[in-house]
């Protein structure tokens, strides 16, 4: 492995096809083969699809648009819809309109929940306003969810890669039908683990994570709901999409990896961390973010907080990095 990193060291020097052709072999060298044992479900009967609805405030940080990405590459799911939270949301449910038209699969609709008021910049706003697959209206998202959740009680999993704005409504609007979702899986807070931390959190110890933090109301309503909760919080999701994987990946040249090329040029910093794609790989393989029951209290600032009680989440501390990349990876360039 040592030899490994002083080799990509040294290819910094060459240039262009060659030194995208050896980042290839090298990744290839370290990541290893993708099989179907590694990417498989094992709680999955086969031959069945997973109903999942993702709620996502892609547009800002880079790692909601690879989660899709996974999620689309993913044959075990069926996604029924891709709703929109935080901010400009219909901006939002425009980037998601072009990414689905992009990769073919313009039959997945766009929804749009309620917009906030933010000063956070949407960066890839302007993938959004161009192409061809911009769509008229987007239906209202709160509506759409829980009209998917009636018309499949207890099989739809909510993935909420956002801020919990529609997950609030949801519940206030009726309680009773978000209770028959079979499960909600979302990436959001910080149990030992804070922003920056490694896995032995020497640094600072939890933080108030963005998922909680920008809607702590709804965050609260959620963790006492009584839905089945998995939790992907900061302790589980700092894995980093380093040059060697960004360079096999970004040469593929698929419509899919294509945009997620423009769509990292356009959130316009270096290495991404895809906290969010962990939700759809412990979708997919369990065993790639273990799962420990917890009594997880939201606090007034926003700190998810580990107390006695009884269980009211499934809380994943630590995640397999290496399987997670060959899950992720591996299934943005399969055939």
């Amino acid at each position: 492995m040592l030899c490994i990193a002083i080799r990509v060291v040294q290819i910094h020097s060459l240039e262009g096809a060659v030194r995208l052709s050896i980042l290839a072999i090298l990744f290839s060298l370290v990541i290893g083969p993708v099989s179907s044992a590694q990417t498989s479900n094992p709680t999955q009967a086969p031959g069945t699809r997973e109903k999942v609805i993702i709620d996502t405030d892609i547009g800002d940080d880079i790692d909601d648009a690879f989660a899709i990405a996974l999620a689309l590459r993913s044959p075990e799911l069926e996604i029924l819809g891709i709703s929109t939270t935080f901010g400009d949301t219909e901006a939002r449910a425009k980037i998601v309109d072009r990414l689905l038209g992009e990769a073919g699969r313009s039959d997945i609709p766009a929804v749009d929940g309620a917009p906030t008021h933010t000063t956070n910049v949407m960066n890839q706003r302007r993938y959004g306003e161009g192409g061809h697959f911009r769509r008229a209206a987007h239906p209202n998202a709160v509506d759409f969810i829980l009209e998917h959740i009636r018309r499949y009680p207890g099989q739809i999993t909510l993935i909420a890669i956002g801020p919990l704005m529609n997950v609030g409504a949801l519940i206030d609007k009726d309680p009773e039908t978000f209770l028959k979702l079979k499960r909600v899986v979302m990436m959001g807070g910080s149990i030992e683990c804070g922003y920056g931390d490694l896995w032995f959190c020497t640094a600072h110890g939890p933080d108030a994570e963005w998922n909680i933090l920008n809607d702590i109301p709804s965050a609260k309503k959620l963790f006492v709901s009584g839905v089945p909760l998995y939790v992907m919080p900061l302790d589980s999701t700092q894995l980093k999409l380093d040059e060697v994987k960004r360079a096999f990946l970004f040469k593929q040249g698929t419509p899919l990896t294509d945009a997620l090329t423009l769509l990292y040029h356009q959130w316009g910093q270096q290495t991404p961390t895809l906290f969010d794609p962990v939700t759809v790989a412990f979708i997919l393989n369990p065993m790639i973010c273990p799962v420990q029951p917890m009594h997880i209290r939201v606090d007034d600032k926003g700190f998810t907080r580990a107390e006695p009680g009884s269980p009211n989440a499934q809380v994943c501390m630590r995640s397999d990095a290496d399987a997670f990349f060959r899950l992720q990876i591996g299934r943005l360039v399969a055939p």
